[in-house]
Formats: C-alpha cells, sequence, structure tokens
C-alpha cells in the first residue's frame, strides 16, 4: 500500500524534472554559449571565408569550368592546384580532398570536403568509433576520422614535404568541413606529433581550420592544440554540439527520438563539473569561433558577430532547439555569412584608418593575446581537474614545451596511440601506420579490423 502511495509522488517529480529540462531548453539560445567570449579581429578571421571557398571548390569536378561557384568565384587558380583527389582516388578510406598552392597569401592548403550522404564510405568513417577506443598523447580521439588523416598523410607525405622546404616562408593549412573538418583536425595532430616527417616543420606554421566540426577529441587535447587548429560554428549548428556519439545517433535510428531525448535530459541534469572529467568524453577542436547573427525571439538575420575564445567549461555542451539547427550546418551558409561577418569587421577599420605600423603592431598584440589566452586555458583545464591536462612550462612558452618534449622523444600525458601501458614516450609514424593500416597482397594499405581488446 506504501509502494502505491508514492507512485503519485514519483510520477510528480518525473514531470516536474521534465519540465524544468524543457524549460531550459528552450530558453537557452546560441548566443548564451558565447556571450563571454571576446570578439574576433578582422587580421585573425580573415582566412575563414576564403578557406570556406577552397572547401566549396572540392565539390567541383572541374575548376576551370564551375558549376557552383559562390558569388565572386572560388579565388582559385587552377594552375596553382597541385592534386585533386575523389572518392575513386581515395577508395572510401577519407572524403575526397585537394592540394592546392596559394602563392597569393603563402599558404599551402589540403582541403576536405564534408559529408556526403550518399556514400557508404563516408558513413563508415564516422561510424568507426566507439566511447574510449582510441587514444592519443594522453587523451582520445575518434578512431575512423584518425585513420581518415593517417591514410591522407601517408598517401601526400612525399608531396607535403617537398612543398614544405620549397616553399619556407609559406603556412601549411589543413581545412575541411564536417567530415572534412574532423580528418583536418586529426590531421594536424598526427603532423603536430610528427613533424620531421615534413622536413621538422615548426609548429607555428601548421595551422587547421575546422568549418562546423564533429566533436572529435578529448577536452585536455582540444585545449592543448588551440594554438594550432581554429573551429568555426554557424550560431545554431548542431554538429559541434552534438555529444552523443554519432555512432550511437546512425545505429539507433528507428527510436532516435528516444534516444536524444534520454541523452537531452542526461547532459542537462548531469552538471557539467563531472562531464568535463570523464576522459574519453569528445568535443569540438581547439580556438572556438562562433558567428552569431541571430537574437532570441527576434526574427530575421542580424549583422554578424563573430566571438573568439579557447574555453574549457561551456565547451558548446547544449543543442539549441532551432529549426536552424541543421542549416546552419551548411557551408554554403557558413562562407556567406563568414563574409559578410569580415566585411563588417574591414568596414570598421577602414572607418578609423589604422595605420600600416599600427596594424602591424595590432597584429603582434593580437597573437600576444592569443597566446596568453591559450596559456590561461591550459592552466583552467588543470585547475578543474581535466583528465591528463597540463599547464604550461614555467621554463618558457608553451611551444617552447612541445619543442623540448620532440627533442626527447617524449609526450605530455600518457603514451600515444592505441598505447596500454603508462610508458611516457610518443609513438613513431611508422608505429602509427603498422597499428592502423596492414597491406594486401598487391602491397596497397588497408584498414585494420578494429577489435576491442586492441585498444
Amino acid at each position: 500500500m506504501s509502494i502505491l502511495c508514492g507512485i503519485p509522488i514519483l510520477e510528480s517529480a518525473c514531470c516536474l524534472a521534465c519540465a524544468r529540462w524543457a524549460w531550459r531548453r528552450c530558453l537557452h539560445s546560441a548566443g548564451h554559449d558565447s556571450e563571454t567570449w571576446g570578439l574576433a579581429a578582422p587580421d585573425a578571421f580573415e582566412p575563414v571565408p576564403r578557406i570556406c571557398r577552397y572547401i566549396l571548390s572540392v565539390y567541383e569536378e572541374d575548376l576551370r569550368n564551375p558549376l557552383w561557384a559562390p558569388p565572386g568565384g572560388y579565388g582559385i587558380n587552377p594552375d596553382w592546384l597541385i592534386l585533386k583527389k575523389n572518392y575513386d582516388d581515395t577508395q572510401g578510406h577519407a572524403p575526397p580532398y585537394m592540394l592546392y598552392l596559394d602563392h597569393d597569401h603563402k599558404d599551402i592548403v589540403l582541403a576536405i570536403r564534408g559529408l556526403n550522404l550518399a556514400r557508404e564510405s563516408d558513413y563508415a568513417v564516422l561510424l568507426d568509433n566507439k566511447l574510449g577506443k582510441r587514444k592519443f598523447d594522453g587523451g582520445y580521439v575518434h578512431n575512423g576520422l584518425l585513420k581518415a588523416a593517417g591514410w591522407v598523410l601517408e598517401m601526400e607525405c612525399k608531396v607535403l614535404k617537398k612543398l614544405v622546404e620549397e616553399y619556407p616562408n609559406y603556412t601549411l593549412t589543413f581545412a575541411g568541413h564536417s567530415l572534412g573538418a574532423g580528418v583536418a583536425a586529426m590531421l594536424t595532430l598526427v603532423v603536430v606529433q610528427n613533424r620531421d616527417r615534413l622536413g621538422n616543420i615548426e609548429r607555428s606554421r601548421v595551422r587547421c581550420y575546422a568549418i562546423a566540426p564533429a566533436r572529435c577529441m578529448s577536452l585536455n587535447l582540444a585545449v592543448r592544440y588551440a594554438d594550432v587548429i581554429n573551429a568555426v560554428v554557424l550560431q545554431d549548428d548542431f554538429l559541434p554540439r552534438t555529444a552523443t556519439p554519432l555512432e550511437d545517433i546512425f545505429k539507433s535510428l528507428f527510436c532516435l527520438p528516444c534516444h536524444l531525448a534520454l541523452r537531452c535530459i542526461r547532459d542537462t541534469c548531469v552538471p557539467e563539473e563531472k562531464l568535463i572529467k570523464d576522459p574519453r568524453r569528445l568535443y569540438a577542436p581547439g580556438r572556438l569561433y562562433h558567428i552569431v547573427e541571430r537574437k532570441p525571439f527576434r526574427c530575421g538575420r542580424f549583422p554578424p558577430v563573430v566571438r573568439t575564445a579557447v574555453p574549457v567549461d561551456g565547451r558548446f555542451e547544449h543543442v539549441v532547439l532551432s529549426c536552424n539547427a541543421t542549416s546552419d550546418h551548411a557551408i554554403i551558409w557558413i562562407e556567406r555569412e563568414a563574409q559578410r561577418a569580415l566585411d563588417i569587421m574591414l568596414e570598421k577599420d577602414h572607418i578609423t584608418e589604422i595605420p600600416p605600423k599600427q596594424k602591424m603592431e595590432r597584429q603582434q598584440t593580437i597573437a600576444r593575446e592569443h597566446s596568453e589566452e591559450h596559456k590561461a586555458a591550459l592552466k583552467r583545464a588543470v585547475s578543474l581537474s581535466v583528465p591528463h591536462a597540463y599547464a604550461p612550462s614555467q621554463y618558457g612558452t608553451f611551444q617552447e614545451h612541445h619543442e623540448h618534449e620532440n627533442k626527447n622523444g617524449s609526450g605530455g600525458g600518457e603514451s600515444s596511440i592505441g598505447s596500454n601501458t603508462d610508458r611516457m614516450r610518443r609513438e613513431s609514424w611508422d608505429e602509427l601506420i603498422e597499428r592502423l593500416f596492414d597491406k594486401d597482397d598487391s602491397g596497397h594499405m588497408v584498414l585494420k579490423k578494429a577489435h576491442w581488446h586492441d585498444w
């Protein structure tokens, strides 16, 4: 009898919890995620619209006769195109990509396209992961994206090394959208870990622009590599906010609403302090740029504002209930709004008419501020007890700390990719390739079949 009397109380508690969750979700807008962040400087944000156009150009079959070029074109000189790989060339190991030598901006760009909904191989890359399956440099990363990055780098390593050595003043940029953004982020991690494979390229020359990326690395890695990885998110984009593992979403389409509801309730009710202490939980990578163009309870679009930070807590933790959550993921909209935002920034700069000398000093100031912000984020990660996070060295800059590690052959945190011991050494490139791939009878690389006990 006493048990029956408790049922109405239990039902009331569940209803109150659901009502609280729904109320918080309805009031939460994308602007809340970045309201405490600083405004992005035009010099730092300038490459983003251009990089978006390069990624869009990968969709074209013939860059000399483009079919879907945005207004003003892609800004690409076809004569500077080094190579372009389609699905037949990649054989499902990675999305299509191109390598472009941008002489105008002194940049070597490897751009990777996003998810193709009609390609089974793209889903195979996306679904090749389980929580805590793949370790990397003391953290966790998405297994399928790391495999795709390893394949791309193994294929193009010689070409990249030649270009890096031939153009020592050029930067090396990895860029991608959606699925390609995750591959680009993994490429950056692997290159920074194995810089000797590209002629000992300086860490400061390597950078990544991940446009609308999936959550692909643990929090300690997302913060640690924020000096080389930049993630760009448009307003309500669902993918960087989707804490639910993508493989669970696609494998449970039959009961997806129930699955997502349970995940959302759990992520809302569980304190964030507890969530960030899970070392296997994946996050959007690097420094975040958030383009905000809509305001809550307002109709229409406003002039876009770009905010940036290297957050540790509050890192796009909640999905925004918005009818634009999927459209904001489209690379076409991101390119358009990023260009609008940059035009507004440059217009303000033109009005103030900053002299060239002061402009150069401002660029140096921005770089110094970004470096200080990065160090502060690393220290905050340690103060919040983020697993395997460590503060920058007390005896030099964060970059010097990494260079010291590279010379001694060791990395921060636990051992590198796929290790099951606590040895403090960095896994070499050859060991990485041997762990991820086999060779068939014809000598071609094939992905190893994953077994849970291997990880």
